[in-house]
């Protein structure tokens, strides 16, 4: 016995109460499907520090849709979920923790801190894990992994030794981002860079040999303090003559030479420019070329060191305005001009980033890059949208080395060791007990590795890599790949280089790019600036599936959202219509024992007929268009579907059915398997409605989540029902403008183009437009009639005795007088230049449509005067 359903859809208890059914029958575990093909999708590890936010709704909920797809399309399905260790992130929650202690990480030790960001993750690590449930992602958390397991790490050991053995991880002294606060180094695609105000300082450096001097522009002077060098293009016809001579650095009274470098830009500043080789990329590249001396003057605090000589100690910015002081005072400052320019500032906490030469550890990529092009330009993996590949490709030919180096103490400690006997230096998978030239006293790199090294290992180190497992033979190459367009550089790129670097298959095959969820004016959301919408706040007021669809609807690929929580309403609306429907159907049509697959009807009358050739259609383009990752279209299309054609077009011609002794066994097989297919359809959208729903109206236990894909029989509609909608609406119309009683009976003369239209197609007309339809011909004369056509058929209601021409006539004169006039003063406000000017875009954006519905109520007006005759 069925329970009986609750009058309104309630998400909260139900959404609970499923979601724990799912997990607990291990619904989302590939095993439901042991024979299917499989089909794998790794989520993109969020932080262990996280919560939900919009963009991970949005990438979960397309995730999800994906996935219960195929499931249900019988596939062994994995959606593989975990969570990133998040280094620094991580790291700086625990140390705030120290701090209200009045400690900080160095005073409890290296060991000790580790264990008690362990503890941290134990008790408070992992709440998205939760939220993730709130959602309703299908993952299989039987196989949940963290980039800090021991599984991982093993993996991460072995491509490190392997890369190292390759020569293709190596240390050395570069010139690297370093963040002064979170006081480690950070690669390229860890910095953001933001167009800043700033100055142009042209300082003049005198020859040591005679008069004169160059001038040169900076915005950094405080770096001056470690030049060694100046640079000129050697075809600079300005310079010619200055190559080869030395300089003088103000304030330091050290001599340097002028050199000429093809990688100096005629165009900025004098065309000479100063060369501090320890704290600029292309100055450092200057000073190997010609064998420069690289002057550290700015430390890991970004303060000014010794070397800065009357500086030392001065925060980088305070020097730079003291350096400029200085120069003034000795008459070295030709100018300072105002330039803005573009400044690199840590992702994570925005403090200004730091040039620094710095011993790092550093990834080869040259040799890893070209691999990773081949695989998309040969289709082995694609771009969904395709234009994302150029994205791609430019960010991959343009790559520098990566450094992978970070100054901290969470993370996978680097697996090399020094010898302090010989100097040798050890990288082994295995800590070792002894160097080769027989010392014992070694000790381990003290840095860790950047959290995206272990995340770009994710999609073969969670099935198991390098142990050869069932689950990675099994699902391993992954099959897509979800993920926001601003980490393709982050993640995407490093996953492609090393995936088939290390296992010569490609990560994935495809990968699916969407959008940023933006506010409703189109700005990114914050926190800062209050216009960040919390998705679990979201779920509380509307319900997962309402955010769940409001997104999924939305997400034209590679789009942004601008989300509107309008819409989200919308999407409850939807389900409240949902449950409407289906309520009425169990409750008072009498539909239940529906079965789970098959049970189309083999001789359904021309209603039956028509909705089940329409659910054909439907079904079929909804699956080209999920295949095609096109989930806005395919679920757009379905809801127009079920709440236009079901739910308000044959569940109310279901009702004049009902009426058929004959019939209405066969309506109700329909409306049975329709509302079961419909409910299919929508499941990975919106799974927790539609599990309810299907509940209620199953033959068996079985849940929605594992059942079949629908595959719907196709079945010939019965023509003209496109002519019988249009012509419903006519007569409905008629009788609201008119403002006839609906007990007042509307004769209505049906004239065919080819043959009189059948008995069903009447009764339903009379039932649902309450007017008396007949076949016949045209009237002699259509004065005094109103005339409806639709695809070939027309329609004739004589006036006579149901509209007072006389009363009526002058009504209709009077409303078109007033409907000219608001036209006129529209039309005038439309035309005041100083309108369009001044008034906002919204607000004349709503006097043209206002204009337009007058102008269309206008028309219709004069279309009834002119039947009154």
């Amino acid at each position: 016995m069925k329970a009986e359903m609750n009058p309104t859809y309630q998400p909260a208890e139900i959404e609970s109460r499923w979601y724990a059914k799912w997990e607990e029958s291990g619904s989302f575990r590939p095993e439901v499907n042991p024979d299917g093909e499989p089909y794998c999708i790794v989520i993109p590890p969020p932080n262990v520090t996280g919560v939900l936010h919009m963009g991970h709704a949005l990438d979960h909920a397309i995730q999800d849709v994906i996935i219960r797809r195929k499931r249900m399309q019988g596939y062994a399905a994995l959606w593989l979920p975990g969570m990133d260790h998040a280094g620094i992130a991580t790291q700086n929650v625990v140390e705030r923790e120290l701090r209200a202690e009045g400690l900080s990480r160095h005073d409890i030790g290296r060991e000790a801190f580790v264990e008690q960001v362990w503890a941290w993750k134990a008790s408070s690590g992992g709440a998205i894990t939760k939220q993730m449930r709130r959602l309703g992602d299908s993952t299989d958390w039987s196989r949940e992994r963290f980039t800090f397991d021991s599984g991982l790490s093993a993996a991460v050991r072995k491509v490190f030794v392997s890369l190292y053995d390759e020569g293709l991880m190596y240390r050395a002294n570069r010139i690297i981002n370093w963040c002064p606060r979170d006081h480690t180094a950070l690669s390229e695609i860890e910095v953001e860079h933001e167009e800043t105000p700033g100055e142009l300082t042209y300082i003049r450096y005198p020859f040591t040999d005679g008069d004169g001097s160059i001038t040169v522009a900076t915005t950094r002077p405080e770096t001056m303090l470690g030049d060694t060098a100046i640079a000129v293009h050697p075809d600079d016809e300005r310079y010619r003559g200055a190559i080869g001579r030395t300089v003088t650095v103000p304030l330091m009274n050290r001599v340097v030479p002028v050199v000429g470098d093809e990688e100096v830009e005629f165009a900025f500043g004098t065309g000479a420019v100063k060369v501090t080789p320890a704290h600029d990329p292309l100055d450092f590249d200057i000073g190997k070329r010609h064998g420069l001396e690289s002057i550290i003057v700015i430390d890991t605090e970004a303060n000014i060191t010794e070397a800065g000589g009357e500086f030392v100690g001065m925060d980088r910015f305070e020097a730079r305005e003291a350096v400029r002081s200085r120069l003034h005072e000795i008459g070295a400052i030709e100018k300072v001009e105002e330039h803005p320019h573009s400044v690199g500032h840590c992702s994570r906490c925005h403090t200004v980033v730091e040039p620094l030469l710095s011993l790092q550890w550093f990834v080869k990529v040259e040799p890893l890059v070209e691999p990773a092009i081949e695989a998309v330009r040969s289709d082995r993996t694609r771009f969904v949208p395709k234009r994302w590949e150029k994205n791609y490709f430019h960010w991959m030919e343009n790559l520098q080395d990566w450094c992978v180096s970070r100054q901290l103490w969470w993370g996978h400690r680097i697996p090399a060791w020094y010898c302090q006997s010989c100097g040798e230096t050890i990288v082994t998978a295995e800590d070792p007990t002894q160097c080769s030239c027989g010392g014992h006293d070694l000790i381990q790199d003290e840095d860790v590795l950047d959290t995206w090294f272990s995340s770009a290992l994710w999609p073969f180190s969670t099935l198991g890599w390098p142990e050869e497992t069932d689950d990675l033979t099994r699902f391993y190459p992954t099959a897509t790949l979800v993920t926001g367009f601003d980490i393709i550089f982050f993640w995407v790129a490093r996953m492609m280089k090393l995936g088939i670097h290390m296992t010569d298959e490609v990560p994935f095959t495809d990968i699916v790019i969407h959008g940023m969820v933006r506010d409703a004016t189109g700005r990114k959301m914050s926190k800062s600036t209050g216009n960040a919408l919390d998705p679990i706040d979201l779920i509380d007021e509307y319900g997962a599936d309402s955010v769940r669809l409001a997104l999924i609807q939305a997400a034209a690929p590679g789009h942004d959202i601008p989300l509107n929580t309008d819409w989200v309403d919308a999407s409850r609306r939807f389900g409240n219509k949902l449950w409407n429907a289906t309520r009425f159907a169990v409750e008072f049509m009498d539909v239940d024992a529906v079965p789970v697959e098959g049970g189309y009807p083999e001789d359904p009358g021309p209603e039956d007929t028509w909705i089940l050739s329409r659910l054909a259609d439907v079904a079929t383009e909804v699956d080209r268009l999920l295949d095609e990752y096109r989930l806005s279209d395919a679920y757009g299309l379905l809801y127009n579907f079920a709440w236009s054609e079901v739910f308000d077009w044959y569940l109310e011609m279901a009702k004049t059915t009902a009426k058929d002794d004959t019939r209405v066994a066969t309506m109700r097989q329909t409306l049975g398997v329709v509302l079961r297919d419909v409910l299919k359809l929508f499941h990975p959208a919106i799974p927790f409605v539609t599990e309810e729903l299907w509940s209620h109206m199953a033959d068996g236990e079985e849940m929605l989540v594992t059942s079949s894909w629908p595959e719907v029989p196709k079945y010939s509609s019965p023509a003209r029902v496109d002519s019988l909608q249009d012509l419903v609406t006519e007569v409905r119309r008629f009788r609201s403008q008119h403002q006839i009683p609906r007990k007042v009976d509307v004769p209505v003369m049906i004239v065919a183009q080819d043959e009189p239209l059948p008995g069903w197609w009447l009764a339903q007309l009379a039932a649902l437009a309450d007017c008396s339809p007949v076949n016949g011909d045209r009237p002699d004369s259509t004065a005094g009639h109103t005339r409806m056509y639709s695809s070939g058929v027309e329609a004739f209601v004589s006036l006579e005795g149901l509209i007072d021409v006389e009363a009526e006539r002058p009504r209709i004169q009077k409303l078109i007088r007033e409907l000219e006039a608001s036209i006129g003063r529209s039309q005038a406000k439309l035309n005041n230049p100083n309108f369009r000017d001044r008034a906002p875009a919204e607000v004349v954006a709503q006097e043209e449509d206002r204009l337009t519905v007058v102008e269309t109520e206008l028309a219709e007006q004069q279309r009834q005067l002119e039947e009154l005759g």
